[in-house]
């Protein structure tokens, strides 16, 4: 089973809201997921992240692999360098 930590597309049409959360790679975009860690509003000024950053390295330690947009996300928050 291969873990992958991406977005999940959350809100109304026209006005996106995102949940960063672990998955397998094999379920769809906004289907069942393991754990969520953080958020991500791109419509608020300036855009609105938390990312529970303990639990993004943790499942990245165990080798779960970031979607290259989550990825610059965590690099702006911090969790990874």
């Amino acid at each position: 089973m291969a873990v992958k930590i991406r977005l999940m597309r959350m809100g109304a049409k026209k006005k996106p809201f995102y949940r960063i959360v672990v998955a397998d790679s094999r379920s769809p975009r906004d289907g069942k997921k393991i754990e969520q860690i953080g958020y991500f509003n791109p419509l608020t000024e300036p855009n609105e992240l938390k990312v529970d950053n303990e639990k993004a390295i943790e499942w990245i330690k165990n080798g779960a692999q970031p979607s290259d947009t989550v990825r610059a996300l965590l690099k702006r928050s911090g969790a990874i360098k």
